[in-house]
Parts: structure tokens; sequence; C-alpha cells
């Protein structure tokens, strides 16, 4: 065999990701399996105290307005894409009824993503940009190494930061205004 001889590599399936590990995240992107491992104790405190933080407002209107349903790490399809995000948030008015499947296709109003050393680079490039394509109206980027949270809204089909927050700030941000809470409860004790 030729070794200059291109490797042809036929396209990731979603039947790929059905069959990944389950050990792992596995998601969809252009034709290519991302697999990451499952978030470590860090990542996954930040993501539970947060919907911790937006349940009852939120979801349940104890304290705030209420109008929205949640998921964690729902798997989201996006035509052939497939994604799995931390968090994820719909307005009651798009999603009356929240869907008993596998798999949501109704982009989310809302998408959250705790940073990992392993998928960071993957948040914040290709599926950042599928996110926007989609139409998803905001996004939270979450860093609990750096201890910080931005927040994105997407403008005319481009991201724009409109807040970002490190330590010791109160969080008031798009689009749960309502909400302010310190940005270290979302941090271990």
């Amino acid at each position: 065999m030729n070794e200059f001889a291109p490797v042809v590599r036929r396209p990731a399936t979603y039947q790929d990701v059905i069959d990944a590990p389950p050990n792992v995240v596995a998601e969809l992107m252009a034709g290519a399996l991302h697999l990451s491992p499952r978030p470590a104790s860090r990542h996954a405190r930040a993501s539970f105290h947060l919907a911790g933080q937006l349940d009852e407002p939120y979801r349940r209107g104890g304290g705030g307005p209420g109008g929205w349903r949640f998921a964690t790490e729902p798997e989201l399809h996006f035509g052939e894409d497939v994604l799995v995000p931390d968090l994820a948030g719909w307005r009651l008015e798009r999603m009356p009824d929240f869907p008993d499947a596998p798999a949501i296709e109704l982009p989310p109003d809302w998408v959250c993503e705790i940073l990992s050393p392993s998928t960071r680079r993957f948040d914040l490039t290709e599926k950042r940009d599928r996110y926007g394509s989609a139409g998803v109206g905001h996004l939270w980027l979450v860093d609990p190494q750096a201890r910080t949270l931005e927040v994105f809204g997407l403008r005319d089909g481009a991201w724009v930061l409109t807040a970002a927050f490190q330590d010791g700030d109160q969080l008031c941000a798009a689009p749960f205004e309502a909400l302010r809470f310190p940005l270290s409860d979302l941090w271990p004790d």
C-alpha cells in the first residue's frame, strides 16, 4: 500500500453515537464523532448548582416568573448533528409539553456549557457556532476552574458577549434577569 495514499474514512452517523461506550458523552458534528469523558466533580457540581438556582423561579414560578422547561444533558438533534449541552432551557410557549423521547429536535432558547479541559476547544468553537446556526438565542459558558461565567446573545446570526462575571460578582443575566445570586454559589464548598 502506498504510504501517501489518503485514508478514506466514512462519516460518523447516529449509530456511532448509539454505539459509544456508556462512560463517555458522544456528539456528532458535520460527520465527525466527538467523544469526551463524563464530567468531573467540579464540572458536575457547577451544573447541578446552576440548575438548582434556575428551577424554582423559572420552571416552577416560585419567587420568579416561571415559564421555562429545563433539561440536563439533553440530546439535541439539529439535522444530522447531535449535541449534548450541559443544561438547556426552552420557553414554555415554544415547548408547551416536554417530549417523552430520547432526543429533542426543537432548538433550546438557552444553553449552558460548563467548560472542561477535555471539551473546552469543541465547546468554544464548533459547538458554539452550531448553536448559533440552529437559532439558540442565549449561551452561557461557565468555567469552574477560572470561576467565571460569560453570557452571549445571538444578534444577526453572530454571538455577542453581553456580560461577564467572576467570582464575587452577583449573577444577573439574560434570559434570566429576574434571578440574582452570587456566582460563587456554583462552586464546590
